[in-house]
């Protein structure tokens, strides 16, 4: 069979074929490092300074975290199973390419402002290292810490651009390192808050911490007095803050290389392991560093926090975290924007999102409203993802055709656009109006798009049949499923790293965070008074830094041996 038409298609306009898939230990490491991000540090401390409690902080973060694991393997797994396709191309498939356009808009913009936030704060690290005050109001009020974002901001935009390739490959290896820092930071900060409430260093029971927690973290009281968010409101907001990759489905292009929808499960590591104890920690790190400096939390950027609570190694995990984020970010809206001006390439457009990124990065508003931000640009999408999943899961079972618009060979669906701007305008009208916390907005506005969509479609087309051009859809899809078995056989065969000295720079690697782990559970427990804890925090600092070092010299080393193997 001649494949050529093929050959010259873009891959990611076609399904994902089988020889590519992975399993779940694979989508385990990959929402581990994803979730454990300069975000963390941001939303950790708003929590804070909104005022919820300690238990409400414990199990709001839990069942909201559950309920976004569930948003993940019931809806955009099963599609992206389905159809192994990403949402950018299903989209198209569906709505026309209009549609698509008005959604690479939204993404351009989503994208642009996260990356944005993301520079602005690895750049609190950097502005610590020269002085430069805080900045605690929306605009920027010094020189200097324009020009540092200005650098930062250079530095990320043109990563994104030309090495963008081997920053995701960094990236794989700093989930272990962040989450290992994230939990450090806690277990070094608790004593002084401990001996600040409790009158001792030492915590003794789960009581303790409790007391320790409404009493100086998580107090019920927020930064202007005032009661504040309960256990509904913090559910909420870990339910809603992916509602762009669950509910809205771009996370359709990762789980779409899942053998299984279950493996979606494995979103658990980026959901418990990264939001829900790296939330936490922040927490605890950020009222642990105000008590330290001895300032209020919201007077404190991400800088300040993490130096207090890590020592050299929160420079590190700011400027990283900030970095490979604002990256991953950067280069999305860069995609996204060449799909709305395809005559030019993605470096060029890269550039100009980059430039317009570093100018927004400027402005701290951007990092310090981050829970209202994810909130809202998951608003933005949702609507999209309600389209989508009426035409996929919907309409088969009310006797409507899936992807009428491809057969009547539309390039502007009426019913989506439409039901989009119906989506966003009953959403932001609901936040207008004040009827419900608009954590939870994004519910009624998907069911509400969901049925919108589904009544328009059957009037323009939908619950027509259209025998022929299913006939040659599938076969098209018999021609591609042949395609990836000659892929398949020409592919070459994996060649495992077994090398006695990559092992041993593996092992070396995660020892350095084993080593981490133990002073800080050290710092935290063997610290019998004020002067034991101060000299176990100072140990914690030094060796602690050695070990970072360590573990990103073995951990980048390792992987390149591995790369050069496969090359």
């Amino acid at each position: 069979m001649n494949f050529e038409k093929l050959d010259r298609v873009n891959e990611e306009q076609l399904p994902i074929a089988k020889h590519k898939l992975h399993g779940w230990k694979h989508f385990f490491g990959l929402y581990a490092g994803e979730h454990v991000a300069a975000t963390e540090f941001v939303i950790g401390a708003t929590f804070v300074a909104l005022g919820a409690k300690t238990m409400d902080i414990l199990l709001g973060l839990l069942i909201g975290n559950i309920l976004a694991i569930l948003s993940w393997t019931l809806i955009t797994a099963p599609i992206a199973t389905q159809t192994r396709l990403s949402l950018y191309t299903y989209l198209e498939k569906i709505t026309g390419q209009s549609m698509t356009k008005l959604y690479n808009w939204a993404n351009v913009i989503i994208f642009t402002v996260i990356s944005a936030a993301m520079i602005t704060v690895s750049s609190t690290a950097v502005r610590y290292l020269f002085n430069i005050p805080a900045q605690l109001n929306w605009y920027p009020s010094n020189f200097w810490f324009v020009l540092v974002v200005l650098a930062v901001g250079v530095v990320v935009v043109f990563v994104a651009m030309y090495g963008f390739k081997a920053v995701s490959e960094f990236s794989g290896i700093c989930g272990p390192w962040l989450f290992v820092m994230f939990a450090s930071g806690a277990l070094v900060m608790l004593p002084a808050l401990s001996e600040s409430v409790l009158g001792s260093t030492v915590i003794h029971s789960f009581k303790d911490f409790v007391t320790i927690g409404d009493q100086s973290i998580w107090t019920g009281v927020n930064a202007h007095g005032e009661p504040g968010i309960g256990l509904v409101e913090v559910i909420g907001f870990a339910w809603a803050a992916n509602t762009i990759t669950h509910f809205g489905l771009i996370d359709m292009a990762l789980l779409r290389y899942a053998k299984k929808p279950i493996y979606a499960l494995s979103t658990s590591a980026g959901m418990l392991f990264g939001h829900f104890i790296a939330w936490v920690s922040a927490g605890i790190m950020g009222a642990g560093a105000a008590i330290l400096v001895k300032k209020s939390i919201i007077e404190l950027d991400p800088g300040d926090v993490a130096f207090q609570a890590l020592g050299l190694s929160g420079f590190v995990i700011v400027i990283i975290a900030g970095w490979t984020t604002a990256n991953a970010n950067l280069y999305r809206a860069g995609l996204a924007a060449q799909a709305i001006f395809p005559h030019y390439s993605r470096k060029a457009t890269t550039l100009t999102v980059g430039l317009f990124t570093v100018v927004i990065a400027c402005f701290p508003f951007v990092f310090s409203k981050m829970l209202p931000i994810l909130t809202y640009a998951g608003l933005l999408v949702v609507p999209v993802g309600a389209i989508v999943f009426a035409e996929h899961f919907l309409f088969p079972k009310i006797g409507l055709t899936r992807y009428w618009a491809s057969y009547k060979k539309l390039t502007h669906s009426t019913p989506a656009v439409a039901s989009w701007g119906a989506g966003l305008v009953f959403g932001f009208g609901l936040n207008a109006l004040d009827v419900m916390s608009f954590y939870y907005l994004f519910l009624p506005t998907w069911f509400f798009t969901m049925l919108v969509y589904t009544l328009l479609a059957k009037r323009y087309g939908a619950s027509d049949k259209y025998p022929k051009e299913e006939a040659e859809m599938e076969q098209q899809a018999q021609v591609i499923r042949e395609y990836h078995k000659q892929q398949a056989i020409e592919q070459a065969p994996y060649v495992e790293d077994r090398s006695a000295f990559s092992k041993l720079l593996t092992a070396l690697s995660w020892l350095s965070l084993l080593i981490t782990l133990v002073l800080a559970y050290n710092t935290m427990f063997e610290s019998v008074n004020m002067t034991a804890y101060i000299n176990n925090r100072e140990l914690f600092y030094t060796y602690g830094f050695v070990c970072t070092i360590v573990y990103f010299v073995t951990a980048y080393w390792a992987l390149k041996r591995k790369k050069a193997l496969q090359a």
